[in-house]
């Protein structure tokens, strides 16, 4: 099984960027699964996830950033709007398996995408 990224790269600040994460050999999307990103010189962090239907946020990208998924598609995405320097970071897609609930502080991925780097300058 195989979680690969696309859709990251160089926009300026208030722009938009739309990532995708493709679920390779999986048979459907797990029920918990999110985006987390790291900055150099910062520690990872939960960014957004998707819990069964439930989506929750990290409180700096509310009302900027949505993550969905196309089920049909085995895709998860992550549309990013408005843009800030400080969301410069790479961007990976994960899963936990072995979960059916999850949330930003008890998601523990088994599974990781090789990640896609966002820069965004001001």
């Amino acid at each position: 099984v195989q979680l690969v990224e696309s859709g990251g790269g160089s926009v300026q600040a208030g722009g938009s960027l739309r990532l995708s994460c493709a679920f390779s050999r999986f048979l459907y999307i797990p029920y918990c699964v999110g985006w987390f990103r790291q900055a150099p010189g910062k520690e990872r962090e939960g960014v957004a996830l998707i819990s069964d239907t439930t989506t929750t946020y990290v409180d700096s990208v509310k009302g900027r950033f949505t993550i969905s998924k196309d089920n049909g598609k085995n895709t998860l995405y992550l549309q990013m709007n408005s843009l800030k320097p400080e969301d410069t970071a790479m961007y990976y897609c994960a899963t936990d398996t072995r979960r059916s609930r999850c949330t930003l502080s008890t998601i523990s991925p088994n599974y990781w995408g090789q990640g896609t780097q966002v820069a965004v300058s001001s």
